[in-house]
């Protein structure tokens, strides 16, 4: 009679192991998919293949240097012009010292741009 219940008590603790186990299990298939997404969000994959093929990595980016140059070029050229057309105006207030060294900057840039 005493055999019986030792029986049931390792029937219990072979089921709670192989809960546990697959409880871990499961958690262990969670990580590794969360990893695998994370993998796929980053685009290892890409890069890789893109590191496999240098003509395409320099083609790339001699496209992205040309576009950074030329959007680096056109907000200059409205951030100068900008700047030029408010010494313009604070030259039209006629203010005793800023007013004389706003006008020579004016007039250099004016000379510039006519011999050009």
């Amino acid at each position: 009679m005493a055999e019986k219940p030792e029986n049931a008590l390792s029937t219990e603790k072979n089921t709670s192991l192989v809960e546990a186990e697959r409880d871990q299990l499961s958690a262990i298939h969670r990580m590794t998919t969360d990893i695998a997404q994370q993998l796929e969000k980053a685009r290892i994959a890409e890069y890789t293949q893109l590191l496999n093929r240098p003509w395409k990595l320099i083609w790339t980016n001699l496209l992205a240097g040309s576009a950074r140059g030329v959007g680096i070029a056109i907000g200059f050229t409205f951030f100068a012009a900008t700047i030029i057309y408010a010494l313009q105006a604070l030259g039209a207030l006629n203010l005793p010292i800023i007013g004389d060294y706003i006008a020579d900057i004016v007039r250099i840039v004016q000379r510039q741009l006519e011999l050009t």
